[in-house]
């Protein structure tokens, strides 16, 4: 990847001081009776990390488009983006005080490479995982805390095994859900989802839940680029697991609150991701091709082939939705956040809404996902059971 020695050194603070400032200042934060109050501690080291970051910024900022390619301005975008994510984090800026951002410099160097890029001008769930170049197998993170390698490492494993189910779904739609290799492909996407909740499970054991709480998730915070708050990074940020929806059929895209999801994470995702999700979007799903085949082809070896490995894999996708919602959402954000004062709540989720709504929206996704028998929800659920009654 090439880059100018402006990046390189803005690359190389971002991997070494930047982080160790973080860290300096999450320790004197979880050492207060207060973990939440952030504002009063290290007024000293957050102005070395406002001052330090301006130089680097002011001087690419001045450099202009230097034309090195998608990937060194990506990667620039990145560290731009998790300079702004930390001075949120450590309340140098707050979206909610402010009708412009204060990072002057940082915000237009940011929304200069998002709109060349076509992405939103900050930092997204891929710099931090899928597209998170390792020096000497050091990647790039906020803190050097082990909570927060924890939850990268196995984060970013999670959506590379839904990246290998959706791939391997995509495949079957030129061959046909009733072509022979089709049921391989399935079992390659079923496999792929077992992984993603094997991932959790070690998450959910190995992840400190007050360390990720107060250490961790702050830095996923809503900030202001200009004028414009964007939402903060989240996890799920990337095409496949919408892939997944809607190839099997659970979601749909005219359902008008899954496509608003659609939507918002259009732009948070990478350019390759959109043009994917795009595309299956005006798909038709695998379970509607074999609702389609009934009754003609029940009895047919493929359709019970098939059809059989089609629901194995709609059942995996169930659990990798109930693990995470049901374990991690509960355990890493729900728990903590329920022993917080009311004033510490405003703010306290990465997409903005209040945590009882946001909780509410998670809650109905999981559903969809797990075809789960409710009827204020477009829940596909009869449709299964009419696929399940064909099976012999």
């Amino acid at each position: 990847m090439r880059t100018t020695p402006n990046a390189r050194a803005f690359d190389d603070w971002i991997r070494g001081p930047f982080r160790e400032l973080n860290t300096q200042l999450e320790e004197l934060y979880f050492a207060q009776a207060d973990r939440a109050d952030v504002e009063q501690a290290g007024a000293d080291i957050k102005a070395r990390l406002v001052a330090e970051g301006r130089e680097h910024v002011q001087r690419l900022l001045a450099e202009g488009n230097t034309d090195e390619g998608f990937e060194a301005a990506f990667d620039l975008l990145g560290n731009v983006g998790l300079y702004m994510g930390a001075c949120r984090r450590h309340e140098i800026t707050n979206p909610d005080r402010e009708r412009n951002s204060p990072l002057k410099e940082a915000s237009a160097l940011a929304m200069h490479i998002g709109a060349s890029l076509g992405v939103a001008p900050r930092f997204a769930t891929s710099h931090l995982a899928t597209h998170n170049p390792a020096i000497d197998g050091d990647y790039k993170s906020f803190t050097s805390l082990e909570a927060e390698y924890v939850f990268l490492e196995y984060n970013t494993q999670g959506v590379l095994a839904y990246k290998r189910a959706a791939d391997a779904l995509v495949r079957i739609l030129p061959l046909g859900i009733s072509h022979p290799v089709a049921r391989r492909l399935l079992e390659t996407a079923r496999e792929a989802l077992e992984e993603v909740v094997v991932s959790n499970e070690i998450l959910f054991e190995k992840l400190d839940t007050e360390r990720f709480f107060y250490c961790v998730r702050p830095y996923y915070k809503p900030y202001r680029v200009g004028q414009h708050v964007y939402r903060g990074a989240n996890a799920g940020d990337f095409a496949g697991i919408n892939e997944i929806d809607l190839l099997l059929g659970l979601c749909r895209a005219d359902n008008p609150s899954y496509s608003q999801l659609l939507v918002d994470k259009f732009l948070f995702m990478m350019p390759e991701d959109q043009d994917r999700l795009r595309d299956v979007m005006r798909r038709r799903s695998l379970l509607d091709e074999l609702l389609a085949a009934l009754p003609d082809s029940a009895g047919k070896p493929w359709f019970q082939r098939n059809a059989r490995a089609f629901l194995d894999v709609v059942a995996a996708h169930g659990r990798t939705a109930a693990s995470h919602h049901d374990a991690l959402v509960g355990k890493f954000i729900q728990a903590p956040a329920s022993e917080l004062p009311d004033e510490r709540l405003k703010n306290i989720t990465a997409s903005g809404p209040p945590l009882p709504v946001l909780i509410d929206a998670l809650e109905k996704l999981r559903d969809l996902r797990l075809a789960a028998d409710r009827d204020d929800i477009p829940s596909r659920h009869p449709d299964l059971q009419r696929l399940r009654a064909a099976l012999g």
